[in-house]
């Protein structure tokens, strides 16, 4: 090898080795924040990791702040880059609350998800727009069907998913799924094809989550809960999980801590959506999820 082909090749053998190496560096430097924005399976709809609930205790707790403090209280998420802010039929005024609040924001800086319920004698178009104008918003970039807690929920809410579908052919729903409690209901959500979002309760201890009784206070199930939860990933839905907090019962921040290390390491769920009474929580919720990602 001549002197001129060596430095060629040191040198191209260099570079090709430092892009070799490099091509770990991302995945051991990118470690993922609580505010990254992570794609939600087939729907194509990206949220951020950690959402903003408003359901603690049916949002009894956020609507005692009042609506200034809930305003400052959502800006604050805002500005620490939470950008996926998520409500109920059932919780009350938070529809209302949470429009005010967020009213000035560009539209397309956040994503906006809210629950539905599928009763019997409610026109599903009716409904849709009343949560729309309540919450100020021209679209919802999710809606699920709220507290499917029976087996046979597939079969009885056929008119809500056609209704639902419809809605997203007008585009003012992006994507769609359904809520679950109990473990009867769950076992249906595996399979299902209409599911694009699973919001499947989840943390490490089985406090609120799903149970053969859906109202169980805690459960010996959360084996089952986690390969479900791993069945409809694979089939490419969306999920989001709840009750990270077992329902506000972890009052110990270690506890806190595993439940958010537990739903991203072991369960493997894209996203979380925790309820705040003040900023202080809201700082630790990303300060937890950041050090279960690291």
């Amino acid at each position: 090898m001549t002197p001129c082909s060596r430095r060629r090749f040191l040198k191209t053998g260099l570079a090709t080795g430092v892009m070799a190496g490099t091509g770990t560096l991302p995945l051991r430097a990118a470690r993922g924040t609580a505010t990254d924005w992570v794609t939600l399976g087939k729907s194509g709809v990206k949220v951020t990791r950690l959402a903003f609930g408003t359901g603690t205790n049916s949002g009894a707790v956020q609507r005692a702040l009042g609506q200034d403090a809930f305003t400052i209280l959502v800006r604050h998420a805002y500005d620490r880059g939470i950008r996926f802010f998520e409500t109920s039929e059932t919780y009350g005024q938070m529809h209302q609350m949470l429009g005010t609040a967020l009213k000035g924001i560009p539209r397309d800086s956040y994503k906006l998800m809210t629950k539905v319920t599928t009763r019997d004698g409610v026109n599903p178009q009716d409904k849709i727009d009343e949560l729309r104008k309540l919450a100020n918003t021209e679209y919802f970039d999710i809606m699920l069907m709220h507290y499917q807690h029976v087996a046979s929920w597939p079969a009885d809410t056929v008119r809500w998913q056609d209704g639902i579908l419809e809605a997203q052919s007008k585009k003012i729903v992006l994507t769609h799924g359904a809520s679950v409690h109990g473990l009867p209901a769950l076992r249906r959500m595996p399979g299902n094809k209409w599911l694009e979002i699973a919001m499947i309760r989840m943390n490490h201890k089985g406090v609120r989550m799903d149970a053969e009784d859906f109202n169980a206070a805690t459960s010996d199930s959360r084996d089952e809960v986690v390969a479900h939860m791993k069945e409809v990933k694979a089939q490419g839905l969306g999920v989001i999980s709840m009750k990270l907090a077992g329902e506000g019962t972890f009052t110990n921040r270690q506890d806190r801590q595993a439940a958010m290390k537990f739903a991203f390491n072991n369960a493997g769920v894209d996203c979380v959506t925790v309820g705040y009474k003040n900023t202080a929580e809201v700082d630790e919720a990303i300060e937890n999820l950041n050090l279960a990602l690291a």
